[in-house]
């Protein structure tokens, strides 16, 4: 299996997410939103929100790895390179490494360009909280951020998995991702219904989340980033995020970087007080993108070698 992830891996550094290639990811969000048009339904106590929401996570995710295992099990009657291929394939679609940095980059070029407004939209394309009225710090933090959160949802955690179970384990924890990102939120509509969705996706991110920290440690000794630093910010400052996973990766990140994270945004007009991560001396600027990106590329590839001695010890 090692090697397969691997391979998926580097393709995903060479090939991104091309559009003309259909993407699993795709079809677990329109199998989300087809369960969820059925079990919505106004007025419903909230037990019966949560039973319902409980249903859901169960559906998307057991159709997801059960038409995975399906289809690897046909494909083994095949002959094993078809095997093989898909098992890359699978678990290539679940990672998104290329997809993350390019995002980051984007945002990067146009700030260097003097194009705020462009960053702003860039930006709005992959966070939640409002862009527009952002400064250009305001940028880069939101930037940095979702760089630091995704190397969990999007990076390590996949390949955790896909280390574990292979392409039908990898795609479970994409469709776990997916549900929690289309319906665990805490307004009106799914407070109730997203609940268990979001606590899967909690549980099913709290190792990969504490490997992540670990390995920025390690990943900022080697490019000389003040590992200590790293460590003691990720202990200090993590627990302190609303989310119980995306702290640990935020604050190991601000602290490698020498900067502050975190602190009040917006959703939709409403400010959101949320806490600040790290004690560095500044906020986060256009040069700090990439320096991120590089910190997410060099996390992944410590756990490909994590997943190799751990396969190798394990013999």
């Amino acid at each position: 299996m090692v090697y397969l992830v691997t391979a998926a891996f580097l393709l995903d550094l060479l090939v991104g997410d091309p559009p003309f290639l259909p993407h699993p990811v795709v079809g677990i969000g329109r199998l989300v939103s087809f369960w969820e048009s059925r079990l919505v339904r106004p007025g419903r106590s909230p037990a019966v929100q949560k039973a319902a929401g409980v249903l859901l996570a169960v559906l998307v995710t057991g159709t997801s790895a059960g038409l995975v295992f399906l289809v690897l099990l046909g494909a083994r009657r095949l002959g094993r390179p078809f095997y093989l291929a898909l098992q890359i394939y699978f678990i290539y679609a679940a990672v998104a490494a290329r997809g993350l940095a390019a995002a980051g980059l984007r945002v990067r070029r146009a700030l260097s360009a003097g194009d705020l407004a462009g960053a702003r939209r860039l930006t709005a394309q992959v966070v939640g909280r409002d862009t527009r009225l952002l400064t250009e710090a305001g940028v880069s933090r939101a930037a940095v951020e979702t760089v630091a959160e995704n190397t969990v949802d999007a990076v390590v955690a996949p390949l955790f998995y896909a280390f574990i179970g292979g392409a039908v384990l990898a795609v479970a924890y994409r469709a776990v991702n997916t549900l929690d990102a289309m319906v665990g939120y805490k307004n009106e509509r799914y407070r109730y219904l997203g609940w268990a969705s979001a606590r899967l996706d909690d549980l099913a991110n709290w190792l990969p989340a504490r490997l992540t920290g670990c390995l920025l440690v390690l990943a900022a000794f080697l490019t000389g980033r003040r590992p200590v630093r790293t460590l003691t910010t990720m202990l200090r400052f993590g627990s302190r995020h609303p989310s119980p996973n995306s702290g640990v990766a935020e604050a190991a990140f601000a602290g490698a970087l020498g900067v502050r994270l975190g602190g009040p945004i917006s959703y939709g007009g409403v400010p959101v007080d949320h806490p600040f991560l790290g004690d560095g001396p500044r906020e986060p600027a256009a040069k700090d993108i990439p320096a991120a990106v590089a910190l997410m590329v060099l996390t992944a590839l410590l756990t490909l070698a994590a997943g190799w001695l751990v396969t190798r010890w394990l013999r």
